[in-house]
C-alpha cells in the first residue's frame, strides 16, 4: 500500500517529489500495458477528468478532456465537476487546480515537472522585496507558486495581464512578478512603469534574435509569432505577440500559409490540427535541435499518466491557510476575465 504523503510544507516538497515518484515508478512499469487504453478505463471507471497544457506531448493532448494555457486551465478546473483531476501539465498549475477545486483529489503524473519561472521567485526572497515597496500592490503571474500567489492581491495570466493591469489606476503602484519579460512586455503596452521581480522562463528566454532573423531570412513569407515570455528584442521584430492560446487562434485565422512560432514545440501539435494546409517552424534553442521542448512539461508520458490515476498518487495537497489566501487573487483574476470576456 503506498503511504499518503502530504506535501503541504514547502521545506518537505523535494523530499517528498523523489519519494513519491521513487515509490509510484519502481517495479510498476510494464511494456505489455496499453496504457492509453487502460488510463481512459480508468479514467471512466474513476469519474477523473483530464486537463493538459498546450506544451504536453501531442499523445496527452489527444486524450485529453480539454487542452489549455493557464487561464483557460484554471477556468475549466473550476467548472469541473469530476471526483478527480489528472493534471498534465507542471507543479504550479495542479496547485491552482487544487485551490480551485479544495475537496477534489488533483494528481499531477510526475511530481518533478516543475517550472523553472515558478522556482526563480523563492517566497522568502520575495516576501524581503515586497517590503521594499510597502505602497505597491503584487500582481503575479499565474506561473509561480501557491505561496507566492497567497502574497499576491491578483492573479494574471499571458491571455489577460494587459487587461489585469489596465483594471488599476495609473496611479496605482504596482509590482510585477515572477517573470520580467512578461513585465516589461506589459509596460510596454500601457506605459505602465510596474517594479518587476527578476525571473524567466527558460524555455522562452533562451530564444535568440539571431536566430530568428536567420529564420525571417530563410523564410521571408513567413509570419513571427511569439509568447511575450521571450525577450523584448525578439518580440519587436513580431508580427504578433500574445498567449499560447492567442497564437494559436491567429494562425488558424490568418491568411499566411507559414509561421516561425517562438515558444514551447508542444503547441505546433495544435496548429497542425486547426491548420494542416499552414506550415510552421518553431525557433529552435540551438543550430543542432529543430526544437524548443520544456524538459518538465515533457516528463509527463503516458505510463505516468495510468500510473498515477491507478495508484492516486502523486496527490497535490495544499494546507487550508494557503488554499484560502491563494484563492482570493485567482478569484479577482477569473472575475476581472470574466467581466472583460477574456476567454
Amino acid at each position: 500500500m503506498i503511504e499518503q504523503w502530504n506535501i503541504g510544507m514547502m521545506e518537505e516538497k523535494h523530499i517528498l517529489k523523489k519519494e513519491q515518484n521513487k515509490m509510484i515508478m519502481e517495479g510498476n512499469l510494464n511494456k505489455d500495458i496499453d496504457y492509453r487504453a487502460e488510463f481512459l478505463k480508468l479514467k471512466k471507471e474513476k469519474n477523473a477528468i483530464l486537463l493538459a497544457h498546450f506544451y504536453q506531448i501531442s499523445e496527452i493532448q489527444d486524450i485529453a478532456d480539454y487542452v489549455g494555457d493557464s487561464l483557460g486551465l484554471a477556468q475549466k478546473a473550476l467548472e469541473s465537476e469530476a471526483e478527480i483531476i489528472v493534471f498534465a501539465g507542471v507543479h504550479f498549475m495542479a496547485e491552482t487546480a487544487k485551490i480551485l477545486n479544495p475537496d477534489t483529489k488533483v494528481l499531477l503524473p510526475d511530481l518533478e515537472a516543475g517550472c523553472s519561472l515558478a522556482e526563480s521567485c523563492p517566497p522568502l526572497e520575495f516576501g524581503k522585496f515586497k517590503e521594499k515597496y510597502p505602497d505597491h500592490i503584487v500582481i503575479s503571474y499565474i506561473n509561480c507558486t501557491a505561496d507566492i500567489k497567497t502574497m499576491s492581491d491578483v492573479i494574471c495570466t499571458s491571455s489577460n495581464a494587459v487587461a489585469i493591469v489596465e483594471s488599476f489606476s495609473k496611479d496605482q503602484n504596482i509590482i510585477f512578478a515572477p517573470d520580467k519579460n512578461l513585465g516589461g512586455y506589459v509596460n510596454r503596452i500601457t506605459g505602465r512603469n510596474m517594479v518587476l521581480w527578476d525571473g524567466t522562463c527558460e524555455v522562452h528566454d533562451i530564444l535568440n534574435t539571431e536566430a530568428v532573423i536567420k529564420l525571417k531570412m530563410d523564410h521571408p513569407d513567413a509570419k513571427l509569432i511569439a509568447h511575450p515570455e521571450c525577450k523584448a528584442q525578439l518580440l519587436e521584430l513580431a508580427d504578433f505577440v500574445g498567449s499560447t492560446t492567442a497564437m494559436l487562434k491567429f494562425t488558424m485565422n490568418d491568411k499566411s500559409k507559414k509561421f516561425i512560432v517562438a515558444t514551447e514545440t508542444g503547441i505546433l501539435h495544435q496548429m497542425r490540427k486547426e491548420s494542416p494546409d499552414k506550415k510552421f517552424i518553431i525557433v529552435p534553442t540551438d543550430e543542432n535541435c529543430s526544437c524548443n521542448d520544456c524538459p518538465y512539461m515533457k516528463k509527463n508520458t503516458m505510463e505516468k499518466l495510468y500510473l498515477c490515476l491507478d495508484n492516486l498518487l502523486p496527490e497535490i495537497t495544499l494546507s487550508d491557510e494557503t488554499i484560502n489566501k491563494s484563492r482570493l487573487p485567482i478569484d479577482r483574476m477569473l472575475e476581472i476575465s470574466k467581466k472583460l470576456n477574456i476567454i
